[in-house]
């Protein structure tokens, strides 16, 4: 009896063996196969064919061509801010403001016929670049009242200056270090360190007291010139932009990778990382080398250029990362242009790749200040790009805005339309597409609450409250409170949505 026991235990260890070697043989041939490719597979780069793995026919050229295409796509993504800005000073250069100290300012406001990305109708602007490498140590002297910032030539924010910098908005001295700079550093400055040699001067005057008082204090006080020559520097100069029409939107052409490979011969190698850098050569982009992608590089770099600007719109209409909608706990379509208002796009080490395109495709000026409100000080903004139907805007159509009582402004509001294709002010017969609180013939209803109309034609009684739009073109709004407070921050007041009148 106890030997059958013995046999029959045997047996039962030999099946479960003989099993569980079944079971592990079957796993590994599952893990075989999931390592294997069929002899034939469709997919987004076409037919492949394999002989037992190996490729064969156009399989290599396939593949090929897709990575060439897809490491493009990606290179424009990460690049937006880069080539965006160095659009804005090409533009400005080309117009005059072609130097450190020649500084584009616009004297009569910036209208529409300036096609600036997302630019406001409100604030008095001047720009300016730095030529660091050419100039070395470089000083800016900005006058009190000033609210500006530095980014550098991949647009990322160096430093504020003004009322959010450390001369508190009363004015000093800014000297900009080279990148690796290792001379002697004078006394009396505001340090800025930027990556890179050549950089964005964003500054913005209020115009609260007139707008000639905000001109006088720029030309008066704004000084740029090169530390070596500031016993005796040359004079600055302004050069008065409004009423120009030139351009400053970056294309998404083949174009868009040579400006890209401008910017990388001139700034230092390390001013991107090695993964950046490995990106960009991976499509022909090498520091000290140069740029001749033949006709099949041409036709895929094309390619990625029409791809990325649609990523960018798909990005922007429909968003798929959080912190980006404002009131994400009803149906609301107002966002905001910076996800989780974090303006390095980056949280806890990681990149937010959407959250950084989104930005700098539909704007352009990187610094904490804007994403960081005070109760009555400064600014915020809300983004309407879809109406209320999560449609988009029809400019043969008519919408409306209500804005409820005691709207929560220490300062002012303002709404401006927007062109959908350009992101800069939409043409219409208003030179000026923005109507807020300071609005001459603005009408508030009888309860204290606002309605903004948006139509071809003004609905009569209501000119005051409305904003041109064009049939055959869509928009965007952006509505801008200025010195908001806390119901605004708190959110206990809220703007209604753009509704279709029906």
């Amino acid at each position: 009896m106890k030997a059958n026991t013995i046999v029959l235990a045997f047996a039962a260890a030999l099946t479960i063996a003989n099993t569980n070697a079944q079971a592990d043989s079957s796993r590994e041939a599952m893990k075989t196969k999931a390592a294997s490719i069929p002899d034939k597979v469709q997919t987004v780069a076409g037919e492949l064919t394999f002989f037992d793995g190996v490729p064969t026919g156009k399989t290599n050229d396939l593949v090929y061509d897709y990575l060439d295409r897809s490491r493009a796509i990606g290179v424009y993504l990460d690049n937006v801010g880069a080539v965006s800005i160095y659009s804005v000073l090409l533009g400005m250069a080309q117009q005059g403001a072609d130097a450190p100290n020649k500084i584009a300012i616009w004297e009569q406001l910036m209208d529409s016929r300036t096609p600036v990305i997302t630019s406001n109708t409100s604030t008095m602007y001047a720009y300016a670049p730095t030529d660091l490498a050419n100039d070395g140590p470089t000083v800016i002297e900005i006058p009190p009242g000033m609210l500006g910032f530095l980014d550098d030539a991949w647009q990322r924010f160096v430093g504020n200056m003004g009322v959010t910098g450390p001369d508190k908005g009363k004015g000093g001295k800014y000297l900009v270090l080279p990148p690796g700079y290792q001379g002697k550093v004078p006394e009396g400055y505001f340090l800025l360190k930027p990556s890179t040699n050549k950089n964005f001067l964003f500054l913005r005057g209020s115009i609260k007291d007139g707008l000639k008082v905000a001109v006088d204090n720029f030309k008066s006080g704004l000084r740029i010139y090169p530390l070596k020559d500031a016993a005796n520097p040359a004079p600055t100069q302004f050069v008065n932009m409004s009423g120009r029409s030139f351009s400053t939107i970056f294309p998404s052409t083949l174009e868009y990778f040579e400006i890209l490979n401008t910017i990388v011969q001139e700034e230092p190698i390390d001013a991107v990382g090695p993964e950046v850098r490995g990106s960009m050569s991976a499509i022909g982009i090498v520091k000290g080398k140069p740029f001749n992608p033949d006709d099949r590089m041409k036709k895929l770099l094309a390619e990625a250029a029409t791809l990325g600007n649609a990523a960018g719109r798909a990005i922007t209409y429909d968003p798929r990362i959080g912190g980006v909608y404002i009131y994400p706990d009803t149906k609301s379509n107002w966002v905001t242009a910076y996800a989780n208002k974090d303006t390095s796009f980056e949280a806890d080490g990681t990149m937010n790749l959407d959250a950084r395109v989104l930005f700098y495709y539909n704007a352009g000026g990187v610094t904490p200040a804007m994403a960081t409100t005070h109760v009555g000080e400064g600014s915020d903004y809300a983004l309407a790009f879809l109406d209320g139907d999560d449609k988009p805007f029809d400019g043969s159509k008519a919408y409306k805005l209500h804005l409820p009582p005691k709207v929560p402004v220490n300062n002012f509001w303002a709404v401006t339309l927007y062109d959908t294709q350009t992101r800069t002010q939409l043409q219409t017969s208003q030179l000026f597409p923005t109507v807020g609180s300071q609005t001459k013939g603005m009408k508030q209803n009888a309860d204290g609450s606002y309605d903004v109309f948006f139509a071809p034609e003004a609905p009569q009684g209501k000119e005051g409250n409305w904003l041109a739009t064009l049939p055959g073109k869509s928009w965007f709004a952006i509505l801008r409170m200025y010195g908001p407070l806390e119901p605004w921050i708190n959110k206990t007041w809220r703007p209604g949505e753009v509704e279709p009148i029906r």
